[in-house]
């Protein structure tokens, strides 16, 4: 049986609702440096590993509600989001046959384009500088990578019922 049968949209929802939770978790300023964005990871998953269920209009969606409980600019997550899923998207036949080490590099690339769209976002409003702590929540998320990778995978093969 092949694992894209066995996900329910519940376990989608509940698993991006956790996400969107640990996104806005108040942390001390050090730590929230190193938060990555964890909604971005979730999307990314369920978008490689189930094409047919995860698509751009989820990642738009989540991206409005991430940019509402973030206080961003209106649109900003939901544009960044959407774009890294069409990629994603675009070559998951491809990514599913990477080994891991490279479907890691593959996430960095995807936290890095999201984040240098958020930061030309933030740009346009009001000239700001790049500091080195904007490296930080792309190298936190492609190292919490295999973390997320192995609880989603856990999320999506087990059985509530038997």
């Amino acid at each position: 049986m092949r694992l894209n049968n066995q996900v329910s949209y519940f376990r989608i929802i509940l698993t991006l609702i956790l996400a969107m939770c640990l996104r806005v978790v108040p942390l001390s300023e050090e730590m929230a440096l190193l938060n990555p964005d964890w909604v971005l990871l979730v999307l990314v998953y369920w978008a490689l590993n189930t094409p047919e269920r995860v698509g751009i209009f989820h990642a738009w969606i989540f991206g409005l509600l991430t940019d509402v409980l973030t206080g961003r600019l209106l649109g900003q997550y939901a544009l960044a989001y959407s774009l890294i899923i069409y990629v994603c998207l675009k070559f998951h036949n491809r990514l599913r046959q990477f080994p891991f080490f490279q479907q890691g590099l593959f996430i960095f690339f995807c936290l890095l384009l999201s984040q240098l769209l958020l930061f030309f976002i933030k740009n346009l409003q009001h000239p700001a500088q790049l500091h080195a702590s904007f490296w930080l929540p792309v190298f936190t998320g492609m190292i919490c990578w295999p973390l997320v990778y192995g609880l989603m995978r856990f999320v999506s093969v087990f059985r509530f019922i038997k």
